[in-house]
């Protein structure tokens, strides 16, 4: 049994698990940021109301994003033994921020945001919301900044030699603000806000199919439009800047991306769809001519540089590489014609009269999972064979003791107890949901308070 391969599996499996919960987090920290502020400022309980429910369920993907998050470190010190010694003192300085600037703060004030509800001024807890949405923001950031520097390596120096070799820093601030780093953090970081939205549009839509707490289901779906359209936006330029940021730094990644596998004399072709071929290193399907020339370099006769001018044996598996990439397009897509014609059923007030986008928009909750998913296979398959990019092989870092039995009995021990915590998981989730918002008073959500102009949905 290959110890580096199942030590693979078992990381992709675990990370991808935890992977769902993070950006649900965030995203929904900063939701709960802008609906505590509209009760602070309007003084409408069922603001309040919506604040509280939107709490609970924060908490439900916070729990198992931190239980989730803690079996990573396991897998780093027990199946990565030499990759932890290589880049010990770059992540010990990042993730020791992260635990002191970010999961600090938020651990610090999460108890006030859940439990202190007419407990503290209602100042004190908006002030807490706001301090946990940053942690959970910075939480992220140091992540990513890790990451990110296994991409594009900079700022640090290699000490010993063979097993006993390390990375160690020279330029803190080169290190932490590695070429790639601040395109990642923004993609990632409106990859987690759409994640939000599209979680927001799902249960108004929900609510809209069962008629129920109407005003709530107006209000969450117009907050999800509003919100998604202008992260949207915001991701189709983070993507660009990506993309050429990889071109740029990674250009045998960006070649895998595209299935370049030659250089083209005038112009690449972007290729839409299409079946990646390895054996005849080839992509049969339908591309615009030049266009990924045009994306690239502002140019239409500026050729990609190709697979072909890189060791074969640095290349990645560029099928898996050229069809992640292009899920997280296609998704992105999918994600902008469900906002835009929300907006335009929106505007007509026709939203709860089309039911087939009212399914839609339950299932496209799924939309967002799919495209952070396929975008991390992206970016960590596309850097393969490097676990460090042209520093360290993956093959060298995998722990030199561990045998492939015992790598194999965790995986399958892991893949049980994440297929139970997600049973249980969706188990609390449709009860909260199912409960909806307003329960605490024992009244109805939709009869409380005097409705505000903002979201109008018994009129939908």
């Amino acid at each position: 049994m290959d110890v580096a391969l199942l030590s693979r599996i078992q990381f992709g499996w675990t990370v991808t698990f935890h992977y769902f919960f993070p950006p649900m987090t965030i995203g929904l920290s900063w939701m709960l940021v802008m609906i505590e502020g509209l009760y602070l400022k309007t003084k409408d309980v069922r603001y309040k109301e919506m604040a509280q429910f939107w709490t609970k369920i924060f908490s439900l993907f916070f729990v198992i994003g931190v239980v989730s998050g803690f079996v990573l470190v396991f897998g780093f010190g027990n199946n990565w033994a030499n990759f932890s010694r290589f880049v010990g003192d770059v992540f010990g300085s990042m993730l020791a921020a992260e635990g002191i600037f970010a999961f600090f703060m938020e651990g610090s004030f999460l108890g006030i945001m859940l439990f202190g509800w007419d407990r503290v001024k209602p100042w004190l807890h908006y002030f807490s919301t706001i301090l946990v949405s940053l942690g959970a923001t910075f939480s992220a950031t140091w992540i990513v900044m890790a990451n990110s520097w296994m991409q594009t390596p900079s700022g640090y120096k290699i000490i010993g030699e063979g097993e006993h070799k390390r990375a160690v820093v020279i330029n803190v601030w080169e290190a932490f603000f590695n070429p790639s780093f601040l395109d990642r953090l923004c993609h990632v970081l409106l990859g987690c806000w759409l994640t939000a939205v599209f979680f927001l549009l799902s249960i108004s839509a929900y609510y809209f199919l069962r008629k129920k707490h109407l005003w709530f289901a107006g209000f969450t779906m117009r907050l999800a439009l509003i919100n998604g359209g202008i992260a949207l936006l915001l991701q189709l330029l983070s993507g660009d800047f990506s993309a050429r940021g990889a071109e740029k730094h990674q250009p045998l990644k960006f070649a895998s991306m595209e299935a370049v596998y030659q250089t083209k004399e005038k112009g690449t072709p972007f290729y839409i769809v299409g079946f990646v071929s390895p054996k005849n290193d080839k992509v049969y399907g339908i591309s615009i001519p030049h266009f990924l020339s045009l994306m690239t370099y502002r140019d239409l006769h500026r050729s990609v540089k190709g697979l072909n001018e890189f060791p074969r044996e640095q290349w990645p598996y560029v099928p898996i590489v050229f069809y992640s990439y292009r899920t997280m397009i296609f998704s992105w897509c999918f994600m902008v014609f469900l906002i835009g014609t929300g907006g335009i059923l929106w505007k007509r007030r026709s939203v709860r009269k089309h039911k087939w986008y009212l399914w839609c928009g339950i299932l496209s909750v799924l939309l967002p999972f799919v495209a952070n998913t396929a975008g991390w296979f992206t970016a960590e398959f596309g850097r393969q064979p490097w676990v460090v990019y042209n520093v360290m092989l993956t093959a060298e870092a995998v722990s030199s003791v561990v045998a492939g039995y015992q790598v194999l009995s965790s995986l399958l021990m892991f893949i049980v107890l994440y297929v139970l915590l997600f049973l249980l998981f969706l188990f609390l989730l449709n009860q909260k949901i199912q409960r909806g918002p307003g329960v605490e008073t024992g009244k109805k959500f939709s009869d409380q308070g005097a409705l505000h102009p903002f979201a109008k949905g018994e009129n939908l």
